[in-house]
């Protein structure tokens, strides 16, 4: 549910694992695996867009540009945006699995980007379409998203306030942040599914394949109102939510209601 949602879903697997169950932290290979399911929600979602993105960007590769236009730009940006959170996760992919899942550092990060986001909520102009993606933006928006390898970040949540903050409308940041998340996503996803068939499955397989179907159905429906709610409403309701979680966890640790590693 909260996979699209500006609220970090590593962070809320990272803090509701502990308490559901006595083994801890289900761990970054169940995060990865389930969210398989979320993006399978994506390409449902947003099949009509992805074919008319795929098509223009594989015209572009045999017109030598002849035939660019939004489109097959958006397409190359894709591929252009994925590649610093590509490159920073194989970098740090240690410290990403063991000591960036601190929760003190999670309801930090819950606060400090959920007081980013209301900023950029606030003075963005939001002005700028999907359309008018440009190159510089394109990349800019892939650092951001990079950011949410540290839980409680929030890969839309980092995409979408560096959009608003750009100057795009609240809607063009949001389905910018669905589309931009599709590669790197699956990408890990099924990464983890091998590393996992060949060390001998870390997590266990059932209970991971019910978690991946369950977030797919419920991710769709959170697509959909999440659209609705930032075009009419704006983000302040997940500003407000970021910064009580932060606080929640804050003090769940404070009275060793939950373990910080």
């Amino acid at each position: 549910m909260t996979e699209f949602l500006p609220v970090s879903s590593s962070a809320h697997l990272r803090i509701v694992g502990p308490l559901l169950q006595s083994g801890g932290d289900p761990g970054a290979a169940f995060t990865a695996i389930t969210q398989i399911g979320t993006e399978a929600a994506v390409l449902l979602y947003f099949r009509r867009d992805l074919v008319r993105i795929l098509r223009a960007w594989w015209a572009s590769l045999w017109s030598a540009g002849r035939t660019a236009n939004s489109d097959s730009r958006i397409g190359w940006l894709i591929i252009v945006g994925t590649l610093p959170i590509a490159v920073l996760g194989l970098s740090f992919k240690d410290s990403i699995e063991t000591s960036l899942r601190n929760l003190h550092i999670t309801a930090a990060m819950l606060i400090v980007f959920a007081l980013l986001l209301a900023a950029a909520d606030r003075f963005g102009h939001r002005r700028l379409r999907l359309e008018q993606l440009s190159w510089r933006h394109g990349l800019l928006l892939g650092f951001a998203q990079a950011l949410a390898l540290i839980p409680g970040v929030s890969r839309s949540g980092g995409t979408i306030t560096a959009g608003l903050l750009i100057g795009y409308t609240r809607e063009a940041a949001a389905r910018y942040s669905f589309l931009l998340a599709i590669p790197a996503v699956l990408a890990s996803g099924f990464c983890q599914i091998y590393r996992s068939l060949e060390v001998g499955y870390p997590v266990a397989a059932g209970p991971t394949a019910l978690a991946t179907l369950v977030a797919f159905a419920v991710a769709y429906w959170v697509i959909v109102a999440f659209l609705r709610l930032v075009s009419t409403r704006g983000y302040m309701p997940f500003v407000l939510y970021r910064i009580a979680l932060g606080a929640l966890v804050l003090a769940l640790l404070d009275f060793e209601v939950l373990s910080a590693t």
